[in-house]
């Protein structure tokens, strides 16, 4: 997608699959079936869709699951080992070698499992060699420091290597990665969750991560049950989502099993996305 100066490439890693209820929090299934099919372990299907900017220089915003994950937990989560990073970024034309700046959202294993890799020695390694990493110096404490609540989703080798290798920037306040690409903190799915704002030529496109996960989560109570402080991700959405609206903001959802990216639209009180890729 050519987006002014820039252009925004939709990657996939996989797809794989999260217990439905946890998905759609307080939203009945009753509600929610409608919008995502369950299999019989009540899980649906998802995405991991990391975004490519070409711009400056280049740069991918998030990184899916990567490769470290046992098979215990591969079942869990329904991976389609059909798939991954290396074969999206391939059909782009782009080695890992290639990547100069990889951005983290928030540091959850769907995230940023594919920012690190074992080598032949199994030791833990950036998996972009030539890339400076990205994160919340506030998310990256936390990650470091789980608790009972979020401690399954943090998983330390997909980070932790990055700092020991000299590679990771943190940041404290947001800020501009590379001209026309910004971070935006929304808090709610975790304390230090950010969105990416990417502007070229009068428009705008939004890499809007956990905040709105899939199309079937545009409703501004749609909200997963795995956001750690809910009432802020509801203050945060109920602005977004007017302002994503009335601006005409390209929305990229990094976990819809089918559609990258698209406009938020409105019909009378409905809400729908008009889908782009």
């Amino acid at each position: 997608m050519t987006f002014g100066s820039l252009e925004l490439i939709p990657l996939l890693d996989r797809h794989f699959r999260l217990d439905g209820g946890a998905m759609f929090g307080v939203v009945p299934r009753t509600l929610w079936e409608k919008r995502a099919a369950v299999d019989e372990r009540n899980r649906i299907s998802l995405g991991m869709r990391p975004l490519l900017v070409r711009g400056d220089r280049l740069m991918i915003i998030d990184a899916g699951a990567g490769e470290k994950m046992d098979a215990r937990l591969q079942d869990i989560y329904g991976f389609d080992k059909t798939e991954n990073l290396d074969g999206a970024l391939a059909s782009a034309g782009v080695r890992a070698e290639d990547i100069e700046i990889v951005l983290a959202s928030h540091l959850h294993f769907d995230h940023a499992g594919g920012f690190t890799k074992q080598d032949g020695s199994g030791a833990i390694v950036p998996r972009f060699p030539r890339a400076r990493y990205y994160a919340s110096r506030g998310e990256y404490e936390d990650a470091t420091h789980p608790h009972e609540r979020n401690r399954a989703s943090y998983v330390a080798a997909d980070y932790v290597p990055l700092h020991a290798a000299g590679v990771l920037e943190l940041w404290n306040e947001e800020r501009t990665i590379m001209p026309g690409v910004r971070v935006r903190r929304t808090g709610g799915h975790t304390r230090w969750h950010h969105i990416v704002y990417i502007e070229s030529g009068n428009r705008t496109a939004v890499f809007a991560a956990d905040l709105i996960p899939t199309t079937a989560h545009v409703d501004v109570p749609w909200i997963m049950a795995y956001d750690l402080y809910p009432m802020e991700t509801l203050d945060f959405k109920r602005a977004f989502v007017r302002e994503a609206i009335d601006r005409e903001y390209v929305i990229f959802f990094e976990h819809d099993p089918a559609i990258a990216a698209g406009y938020i639209r409105e019909d009378g009180r409905r809400l729908y996305v008009e889908p782009l890729c």
